[in-house]
């Protein structure tokens, strides 16, 4: 039997973006990754805003609000919904493949490694169609909503 030489990885932070031949899969599991960081920031900062604003009186309250009507911040506040809905159903596939439902068989792992995951995309699939349908309803409400 033949041995093969490992490859030397020295893709570096480029190797986040473009990996050589990371799949569909790969890419959804970092984006789950940033969006998770994501919602704990955007938590994190949304808490401590609100309780300093609110502190300080009814008036810079009020100042505060209209200066969050703005469209920048609409914007931003659609991102982090459509993010909130990416991580959660993405949460939920991830889920589901850790119980070994929707995998493929395994396969012996001889190299090159051949994952089952890749024949069997059909959660994948379905996952997205879901956050574009969630993404086009809340992109609706909000411009609906007074954009």
């Amino acid at each position: 039997m033949e041995q093969t030489k490992p490859r030397k990885n020295n893709l570096g932070a480029s190797g986040w973006v473009w990996a050589g031949k990371y799949k569909l899969e790969r890419y959804l599991y970092i984006l789950h990754r940033i969006t998770g960081l994501g919602l704990i920031l955007f938590t994190f900062i949304h808490l401590c805003l609100t309780t300093i604003f609110r502190m300080q009186g009814q008036d810079v309250w009020d100042s505060v609000m209209v200066l969050f009507h703005n469209p920048w911040f609409m914007i931003g506040e659609f991102l982090v919904v459509v993010g909130f809905a990416f991580h959660a159903v993405n949460g939920i596939r991830l889920i589901i493949q850790q119980w070994g439902f929707g995998l493929g068989k395994p396969t012996p792992p001889i190299y090159p490694y051949k994952d089952s995951l890749r024949k069997k995309r059909s959660g994948t699939i379905i996952m997205i169609v879901i956050i574009v349908i969630l993404a086009l309803i809340f992109l609706y409400d909000f411009v609906a909503g007074g954009w």
